[in-house]
């Protein structure tokens, strides 16, 4: 009956927020708490973040804390730190107990240095202290602060029977058993197991003769996007984590939901900064933080903006009275520029994530160009037409369609080899993307387009 519970479909109505804030304000608490234990914490999470922050909290107390410190990491990530700063340090701490040490880590490296140590000292299980200060040790953005210590871990010289007995406590502590990791005396990792292959082996076998030793990990400092291409490459559910390449000493596993949430919020980091914000901002953020974070990249663009005038300025004198007609094709070429631009980076920044883009830089530019040059030829034709129809004039017709063509080609030359040049300089690609290939594209087009047509008339 329970299963059939876990597969219906979530759908949070303004008749069960409603449900809610009523038992809430009358403090129904036993009505209050058999409505809620019909649904998965991550649904509980979405009914609170609808709620104001004296009701959420008051259903976050009224809860058992098995239950509420899973609710607390759905939250959303404002909400959740509202409502720890109305928790006391050992309230928190017992929430932080509840929890695997990579999500209890999670959860206090998001509260202010003093409060931090404070609720780290009222956690009674000493184990679990001394795990989560470890974890908050390691740098962010790498393996070390990502990992959990929860795993299952045998000895190599144990037997197959005595090691189901050994792994009957530890499984306790572990949500999921992805793999068994088999360890020397001195804890370096040297194979993993199956379930399947400790069922099928004899019981007097040692574990190191059926362990398998191709197993793949990361070490402690490996920045997680790198963690998250090598889980992605090999399918892999979970790796586990070393102390460093030569020192194999197992430290720790890092699971497929945790690499989830690093790609999600890189996704979300890239496709705000292609979109020319910078920082990490959301809708419900203060005026200030928004216009913060949007008004460099908005400013850049004015900056382009006044560039293309003072370009289209200087060469007002030699078109108004013998070619007026190519400024009413100048937001076409200056779209196209940036149209193109913007495609070919986005390509090369998606493969370079996905650790795709491999090859000379040479090639990719020449493949880049030829690519630009059908296309842009392609465009050509239809403009050309258009502008011979519309004009009646060929040399006009010509001088825009080749200069359409020659500002496509640059700008997908221009797309493609940012972002690989940020790349090799160790700075993110995805600030090539958006606003600043754009814009240096809009310049850089106009000005190649007013100087093809000015060579190819004559003027």
């Amino acid at each position: 009956m329970s299963e059939e519970k876990e597969n219906i479909q979530f759908e949070l109505t303004n008749e069960l927020i409603e449900q809610v804030e009523v038992l809430v304000e009358e403090q129904k608490d036993k009505e209050l708490q058999k409505l809620l234990k019909e649904f998965h914490y991550a649904d509980i999470a979405e009914i609170l973040d609808e709620l104001d922050l004296e009701e959420a909290i008051y259903v976050i107390k009224l809860l058992d804390s098995e239950t509420t410190s899973d609710i607390l990491m759905e939250l959303d990530e404002d909400n959740r730190e509202k409502v720890l700063r109305n928790l006391s340090a050992k309230e928190i701490a017992e929430e932080v107990e509840e929890l695997d040490t990579d999500d209890a880590a999670d959860m206090i490296s998001e509260l202010p240095e003093e409060r931090q140590q404070e609720v780290i000292s009222n956690i009674e299980d000493e184990e679990h202290k001394a795990e989560i200060r470890e974890l908050l040790a390691y740098e962010e953005g790498t393996a070390g602060a990502l990992m959990a210590k929860e795993l299952v871990k045998v000895y190599e010289t144990w037997t197959v029977a005595g090691c189901l007995r050994r792994i009957r406590g530890q499984a306790k502590e572990v949500t999921r058993v992805h793999s068994i990791y088999v360890v020397s005396k001195e804890e370096k990792l040297v194979g993993r197991l199956s379930l399947k292959d400790l069922i099928v082996a004899k019981s007097d076998q040692k574990i190191g003769e059926i362990a398998k030793d191709n197993v793949d990990f990361v070490n402690v400092n490996e920045d997680i996007e790198e963690v998250a291409r090598l889980m992605a490459k090999y399918d892999l559910e979970a790796i586990p984590v070393i102390q460093s390449d030569d020192n194999k000493v197992l430290l720790g596993r890092i699971t497929i939901d945790d690499i989830v949430d690093v790609m999600k919020e890189e996704a979300e980091r890239d496709y705000q900064m292609a979109a020319g914000i910078t920082g990490d901002v959301d809708s419900d953020d203060s005026i200030f933080e928004l216009t913060k974070a949007r008004l460099p990249w908005l400013f850049l663009g004015l900056v382009g903006g006044v560039g293309a005038f003072l370009i289209m300025e200087g060469f007002k004198g030699l078109f108004v009275e013998k070619a007026v007609i190519l400024f009413f094709f100048t937001p076409l070429i200056a779209a196209m520029a940036g149209n193109v631009g913007v495609q070919s980076s986005a390509i090369i920044v998606q493969g370079l994530a996905n650790d795709e883009v491999r090859g000379s830089v040479n090639s990719r530019l020449f493949k880049e160009m030829l690519l630009a040059a059908l296309n842009g030829l392609v465009l050509a034709i239809f403009l050309f037409l258009f502008v011979y129809l519309f004009e009646s004039r060929l040399d006009l017709a010509i001088a825009i369609s080749v200069s359409l063509v020659a500002v496509i080609i640059v700008a997908g030359l221009i797309g493609t080899f940012v972002p690989l040049f940020l790349n090799k300089r160790g700075i993110d690609p995805a600030i090539a993307t958006g606003p600043f290939i754009t814009t240096s594209n809009d310049i850089l087009g106009i000005l190649l387009y007013f100087w093809i047509a000015k060579l190819i008339l004559g003027i």
